[in-house]
């Protein structure tokens, strides 16, 4: 098993519980403009790295008919217990099981960050893409990757310790509210991303550094200050 499907498979139920919990990750404070971004849509979607479902859903409210994939199973079995797509297929993002050409739309949600290979990721979602179809992606943003926050307060210090440049593969844990999740991934900046996709053959057209949609917490307010999101829309180049 790949390193980041291994680590992704030891902790899907932490992270289940830890998605499901109302309001509890940050996707709430942020679902509203994520949907605004997508639009509404009609035709074929699919979500890689659909983890518990829940973008899924947004998807198929949104008006697609969406299929939902993962690279670990017991996240598909939570996307289809939440019936939030409308076919599940258990598959990592660099080999998916469909033909060339299926969708009008591929989500990437906070997923290339895990993936070991983005470059083959980027070429695999070009591949199963149509000719003018919409690809989306949400990225932890590169540059909070690198930093942080000296305290707690809503006006703390962001500070970086090191360097921005070079790829780094991290873990950390984060407790709240009774709740424990264990992330890992590769680090990398903007740059690294936009060769894959130009590799790919993919353009961007549309980048947002999101806001909070509401920031009644110093957490969100520190949100309001630093892009704690990057959120990119792309198409196939002529």
């Amino acid at each position: 098993m790949k390193q980041d499907e291994k680590h992704w498979t030891d902790v899907a139920e932490q992270w289940i519980a830890w998605a499901r919990a109302p309001g509890h990750d940050a996707f709430w404070a942020y679902r509203k403009g994520l949907v605004d971004f997508i639009g509404k849509g009609s035709g074929r979607a699919l979500e890689v790295g659909c983890g518990e479902g829940r973008v899924s859903s947004e998807l198929k409210a949104l008006g697609y008919h969406v299929a939902a994939t993962d690279a670990v199973a017991a996240m598909v079995e939570a996307a289809r217990e939440a019936k939030s797509a409308d076919d599940y297929r258990v598959a990592g993002v660099g080999d998916l099981p469909f033909e060339d050409g299926s969708f009008d739309l591929v989500m990437a949600h906070n997923v290339l960050m895990d993936v070991q290979d983005v470059p083959a990721a980027a070429r695999e979602i070009r591949r199963v893409l149509k000719p003018d179809g919409t690809l989306f992606v949400s990225l932890v943003h590169p540059f909070r990757d690198r930093g942080r926050f000296a305290g707690r307060e809503a006006d703390a210090p962001f500070v970086i310790d090191g360097s921005y440049y070079g790829r780094e593969y991290f873990e950390g844990e984060e407790q709240r509210d009774g709740l424990t999740m264990q992330f890992a991934g590769w680090s990398q900046p903007l740059e690294d991303y936009m060769a894959a996709f130009e590799a790919a053959g993919l353009a961007i057209t549309a980048l947002r550094e999101p806001t909070p949609d509401t920031a009644d917490t110093d957490q969100l307010r520190q949100w309001s200050r630093i892009p704690l999101f990057l959120w990119l829309k792309a198409r196939i180049l002529a």
